[in-house]
């Protein structure tokens, strides 16, 4: 009935579609089974793409040739670039999505990328033989053969639903959870985990008064995500601010002595930096409101998503407590919060390629390596789809280092320090964030992806024309004079000294008022020099311009911390034999087994001296 495939994807979740996606377009035959037809790429949370650290993740994922930045773009109901105020370094793009056209946008693209097929069925277990990965048998029994197998799976892996005191088996609300998949690898000798996340009520939002709240609307300028020329929404939609109250938590606490949280019917972790709401009134009992942010589902729908109100207390506490919300007073519930458990795999377990130490020709990604978010597992699925292509076909691994992309510094984290709660990433994550910006993951990137044949010619010129643009505004702006009769009107304008002698123009940008923008538009002499560049590349040479000293220092950086990457520690390592390590970092070291002594370093409870000592005994 079935061919024998390339790679087998298991989930069609956000890291599903894009391991899917990349193997496809490398060339693999790919199978992508999901349980569900309807719900491929289903924003099973908020109706949002970005956000701080997480929109230089999409633009990372667009860069390298993978769907969900030209998705995102495609069904954008609001655009906002956050952290303005801060350094380029801090800017992040955040989009509100039509949850609706985000999925049918995603499954149009799947079904028109040659390479993938599809299947409605349900993946029971595996195929291992000899250690190794190939194939799965599904619900209905059928045995499909394939060189290399990616599990996405979400949070469906024995996922069991909570509201209040009532608890169901379910992978998302109303859909069934997935079995027999856990039990198998822990046969094989893997270890496995419960972990928690949880989602707010929606709500009707014909219901809602939103004269009593705070509006916020997109910005004038729609950047989006995409590299490429993607159609950008011309209206934008609102969402809206407010706050719970006193009253609000009153009425809240008294479910807690039903709430599935307290009462200990949950066992796995929740994640910290997305609290719900019963957890943020107990841990900040100090707070009289928490903000909520009322965000809309689409073009086309009534249907409210409450940012901030993640419940899984019972259903007639969650209503009475919402209608004590201002503006929410009369508020009608679509569906009740909720909070679902689910079982992931340390991801300490996992090569940097995202393949299993356990099992060869098997890679996990997404929330079953213990992140959450949909920008976290589609960076996840398009590494672990572009590494089961190449191990498929005998060719070299695709890693990312932590100085190449947020992406390599997310999975380097998870494999050195492994997670005990559902992993976010930050921006303070990565300590090479001047150099991974949002406004230039495509030339970090593009020239990878183009050598791999992901990235077009088409997308490759757009980033050698993008350089060479950058490297004439530099060019003309080290070479042009400006007197100080020219420039010091302007100046004054923008808050600064006047010039005491001629200078270059290139000088004038690194004053902290002067921008290239308000030059070109106060300057003639510089507008006429710079004149035909799109915005992106004069914002592009206002950074390398502005940010050089900080950017160079942090280049030696890498170049100092490369040293330690270049230096790898063979596979079979006898730890044992180096007496002098600590006891935690001998046990470290063993169960992990790092690749280099720079992955050796950021093992947690790893200590310097653990470094010095394993890199005097390699030098021996």
């Amino acid at each position: 009935m079935f061919p024998e495939y390339d790679i087998i994807v298991v989930g069609a979740g956000h890291a599903g579609c894009e391991a899917a996606a990349a193997a496809a377009n490398l060339g693999s035959k790919v199978l992508l089974i999901t349980m569900n037809m309807q719900t491929i790429a289903q924003m099973s949370c908020n109706p949002a793409m970005g956000g701080i650290a997480k929109g230089q993740i999409v633009r990372e994922i667009d860069a390298m040739g993978g769907y969900s930045g030209i998705v995102t773009d495609i069904s954008m109901i609001q655009f906002r670039m956050l952290n303005l105020s801060k350094g380029p370094a801090m800017w992040s793009p955040r989009a509100q999505n039509d949850r609706m056209l985000f999925a049918a946008t995603w499954r149009e693209m799947l079904e028109k990328t040659p390479n993938i097929d599809f299947y409605q069925d349900m993946v029971r277990s595996l195929v291992i033989k000899d250690g190794r990965a190939c194939g799965v048998v599904t619900g209905l029994g059928h045995e499909i053969k394939s060189k290399a197998v990616v599990i996405t799976s979400g949070t469906f892996l024995n996922g069991i639903i909570h509201i209040g005191e009532k608890q169901f088996g379910g992978g998302r609300v109303a859909e069934k959870a997935a079995t027999g998949i856990t039990e198998q690898l822990v046969e094989y000798g893997f270890e496995s985990d419960r972990l928690k996340t949880g989602t707010p009520p929606r709500i009707d939002g014909r219901s809602l008064d939103y004269s009593k709240m705070e509006e916020q609307k997109g910005d004038n300028e729609v950047v989006g995500f995409s590299f490429t020329d993607t159609k950008k929404p011309t209206e934008q939609r609102s969402c809206w601010i407010t706050y719970t109250s006193q009253k609000v938590h009153d009425i809240l606490k008294t479910g807690f002595d039903r709430s599935p949280m307290y009462a200990g019917r949950i066992e796995g972790t929740g994640p910290r930096y997305c609290p719900s709401i019963e957890d943020k009134i107990n841990r900040f009992a100090e707070r009289e409101r928490h903000q909520l942010f009322v965000e809309p589902e689409g073009w086309n729908t009534v249907e409210i998503y409450v940012n901030g109100f993640s419940t899984s207390l019972p259903e007639e506490v969650q209503i009475a407590a919402l209608r004590q919300v201002a503006g929410f007073e009369n508020v009608r519930v679509f569906r009740p919060g909720y909070a679902i458990e689910y079982d992931y795999f340390p991801p300490t377990q996992l090569n940097h390629s995202l393949e299993t130490k356990l099992i060869s020709n098997l890679f996990f990604a997404g929330q079953i390596n213990g992140t959450t978010g949909y920008e976290e597992a589609a960076c996840q699925g398009l590494m672990a789809g572009i590494n089961a292509h190449q191990k498929a076909k005998e060719l070299d691994a695709v890693i990312l280092k932590r100085s190449d992309a947020y992406i390599g510094v997310l999975i380097d984290d998870l494999i050195s320090k492994g997670t005990e709660e559902p992993y976010r990433m930050f921006t303070s994550r990565a300590e090479f964030r001047t150099i991974l910006r949002q406004d230039n993951a495509d030339i970090r990137l593009t020239e990878l992806s183009y050598r791999l044949g992901l990235a077009s010619q088409e997308r490759m010129d757009k980033v050698i024309s993008k350089k060479d643009g950058v490297g004439k505004i530099k060019n003309i702006l080290k070479e042009l004079p400006l007197e100080p009769a020219e420039a010091d009107g302007f100046l004054a304008e923008n808050n600064s000294a006047p010039l005491p002698q001629k200078q270059k123009a290139i000088q004038l940008l690194l004053r902290p008022n002067i921008t290239l923008e308000s030059m070109i538009a106060g300057l003639p002499k510089v507008r006429q020099a710079i004149n035909g560049f799109t915005d992106e590349i004069i914002e592009q040479a206002d950074i390398q311009i502005k940010y050089n000293v900080y950017i160079e220092k942090e280049r030696e950086l890498v170049k100092r911390m490369n040293q330690l990457e270049d230096l790898l520690i063979p596979e079979n390592f006898d730890y044992d034999r180096i007496l002098s390590l600590s006891a935690e970092a001998m046990q470290k070291f063993k169960k992990i087994k790092p690749r280099t002594l720079g992955q050796a370093s950021r093992i947690s409870g790893v200590n310097p001296s653990d470094v010095q000592i394993l890199m005097v005994y390699m030098g021996r």
